[in-house]
């Protein structure tokens, strides 16, 4: 972060499921590499309008989901229930490229949807989520950014960006990312939803030379953890839209906390955030951020 707040959106949902509200600064605690913070909280959940980007995958097995994602149309209205909010479409095989401009109409991204073509191999999973963070800053300030993923776990064929560069822009961005992953690995699936994020968050020696082997692995669920959204592989028709809307609907139920970070140190922060009182509530939060060294002085040699 390069400005003196970080924003950090946090769910906090129940263990039998729905959200905890009502939540405090005082409630919270925020920890910046272990070391807590003095935090803000915004009482009500995230009523901003959405800025979203929809990434799919177009290249390799992704042909064999055309006709999920030819029924995510609809899906989308639950980012944009207020009818303030908009939409892109990106596709992607061994390059991003634009297919449906930042819309307010659903409708509109839901007819590309269904025109998909299948594309070359390759899947640049690295170069679309920077390609995707890019688009989602060109727009207000007031918009909360989110990026829906569609693809596999490993990226193949990015040149323009290295997970190390992708790191630092997540990590300096306020893009909450929402993994959607082809996966038959209903195990990891179960893990996932049970994991609380504490794992993630909770290790102090999350380095950038720790990070960038798991980018390598999953590229898309370390990007969804460090950002403070969520990722759900899903098999089948119906696993893919309940993962959908689930990841809509926690995408608007969630506090935004904010802090100045205390620790002036350049490089990647860890964050974990977690309630004074113990809920037994699943917590997700952004597992990261990156602090910008200061920028030299004119009298600097």
């Amino acid at each position: 972060a390069t400005a003196n707040e970080v924003l950090v959106p946090s769910l906090v949902e129940k263990s039998g499921g729905g959200v905890v509200y009502g939540l405090k600064p005082r409630d919270c605690i925020l920890e910046d590499n272990g070391v807590p913070q003095k935090i803000r909280v915004q009482e009500e959940m995230d009523t901003a309008p959405v800025a979203l980007v929809v990434a799919v995958e177009l290249g390799g097995v992704s042909v064999l989901e055309f006709g999920k994602l030819a029924k995510l149309g609809p899906l989308l209205d639950l980012f944009l229930s207020d009818g303030k909010g908009e939409a892109s479409l990106v596709g992607f095989d061994s390059k991003p490229h634009l297919i449906r401009d930042f819309t307010h109409k659903s409708e509109e991204v839901n007819e590309a949807l269904k025109h998909l073509q299948p594309g070359a191999g390759g899947a640049a999973i690295l170069d679309t989520v920077s390609y995707a963070v890019d688009l989602l800053e060109t727009q207000p300030k007031e918009y909360r950014r989110v990026l829906l993923l569609i693809s596999e776990q490993r990226d193949h064929g990015s040149k323009h960006t290295k997970p190390a560069q992708l790191i630092e822009k997540i990590g300096g961005s306020d893009v909450l990312v929402l993994s959607v992953s082809f996966s038959p690995a209903k195990a990891e699936l179960a893990h996932d939803i049970k994991d609380n994020g504490d794992n993630r968050a909770m290790n102090l020696f999350s380095t950038l030379a720790m990070i960038v082997p798991a980018f390598k692995k999953n590229v898309t669920k370390e990007v969804a953890a460090m950002s403070g959204g969520e990722y759900h592989p899903f098999t089948g028709d119906k696993g893919f839209e309940a993962r959908v809307v689930e990841s809509a609907q926690h995408a608007r139920n969630r506090y935004l906390i904010t802090f100045s970070p205390s620790d002036p140190t350049p490089g990647l922060h860890t964050i974990r955030v977690r309630t004074v009182e113990d809920y037994g509530a699943r917590i997700v939060a952004r597992a990261n951020y990156w602090r910008e060294a200061p920028a030299a002085g004119p009298d600097a040699r």
